[in-house]
């Protein structure tokens, strides 16, 4: 049976049309899912035979809450979710003073296999379908009880790794009809997978790209990131350039901090001679130490030096602020400590 929220609304219209049943209803289905009403049979609106239909031919199914890890030390609230299947996502609740941001997975697992990330060391699982990312938000909304009006495409997963279902995600996340949250407001992270980056520029969108860059040479990047073996870090900046072109939005770069491998002086001069000229923001993020590998979280005095240099050389840069902490908020960590505990 196939769940409900796969469909977008042209395809749940012409759904009705097949089945003998007025298109404007999809309106109304949707009206009610968006309202938090999960059963066909709660749609008040419905006449009986639609419901029947409906209750035939779909399910509206959103991941299942195993646990939510709440934060003491900034309200950050970490969801360890369920598929139909039993795999295992996480989501992860962020405040902020402009509103309550979702990190949402689109994988079970990941193939890039950065070496500093938690998700990828079991590699991918499969994909994410767009109602399973969109299912995320939504529970999110019920978890906090509040509206979601951020979303950022960090958790598991390679974004771009899943490029139609995301595509379609992004498109339904936005739609008036729906949680209409805009493109400004939604972030897509990849670690530069060079013809996907050119697809998504051609798609019409308009939500701020980001890359996962952490380091300024194709051969430092390749100690850290499989991907830089397969595309250059030329190839990807020319390919932000195209986007920032037909987007007029400024591309972030993220760059992981680790000690002595990539925070250096040198690192960050160099770093900001490659991207001198490009409408651009540097997110420098402390790296999360996992005990999978001995990669290390670079000094205060370090990092304030990083940042300083991009910013006197005209690079606009900040670091990112570490939310939850204490209950083990970047990707993956949770989701292996659960499967490792279960078995």
């Amino acid at each position: 049976m196939k769940n409900l929220l796969d469909y977008n609304m042209e395809e749940l219209m012409v759904w009705l049309k097949e089945n003998s049943e007025s298109s404007f209803r999809a309106k109304q289905i949707f009206s009610w899912i968006y309202k938090g009403i999960f059963s066909f049979d709660e749609m008040k609106n419905l006449p009986k035979n639609l419901k029947e239909k409906l209750n035939s031919n779909f399910k509206i199914y959103i991941p299942e809450v195993v646990d939510v890890y709440s934060s003491n030390l900034d309200g950050t609230k970490k969801m360890l979710l369920k598929l139909e299947d039993g795999n295992l996502i996480e989501s992860v609740i962020m405040k902020y003073k402009h509103g309550n941001t979702i990190c949402v997975s689109t994988q079970v697992g990941c193939r890039m296999g950065c070496k500093f990330c938690a998700s990828t060391i079991e590699g991918r699982v499969r994909n994410l379908t767009s109602g399973e990312i969109l299912g995320q938000v939504l529970r999110a909304g019920e978890v906090e009880g509040e509206r979601i009006s951020n979303i950022v495409l960090m958790g598991s997963g390679e974004p771009l790794d899943n490029y139609d279902n995301v595509v379609k995600f992004l498109r339904e996340v936005n739609a008036e009809y729906g949680l209409n949250i805009g493109q400004r407001h939604i972030t897509l992270s990849t670690c530069g997978l060079v013809p996907k980056i050119r697809d998504l520029s051609n798609e019409g969108l308009n939500v701020t790209l980001a890359i996962s860059l952490h380091a300024f040479s194709d051969e430092k990047r390749r100690e850290i990131m499989p991907i830089a073996n397969k595309y250059s870090i030329s190839e990807i900046l020319e390919e932000c350039r195209n986007y920032i072109e037909k987007t007029n939005r400024r591309v972030t770069f993220e760059y992981s901090l680790v000690k002595d491998i990539n925070d250096s002086k040198e690192d960050a001069k160099a770093l900001s001679k490659l991207l001198k000229g490009i409408l651009c923001h540097v997110n420098l993020i402390p790296v999360n130490e996992i005990k999978e590998n001995s990669f290390k979280r670079s000094s205060e005095k370090t990092i304030e030096d990083f940042a300083q240099i991009l910013k006197s050389a005209g690079i606009e840069a900040t670091v990112r602020r570490e939310m939850g902490s204490d209950i083990n908020a970047a990707c993956g960590q949770l989701r292996r400590s659960y499967m490792k505990n279960k078995a």
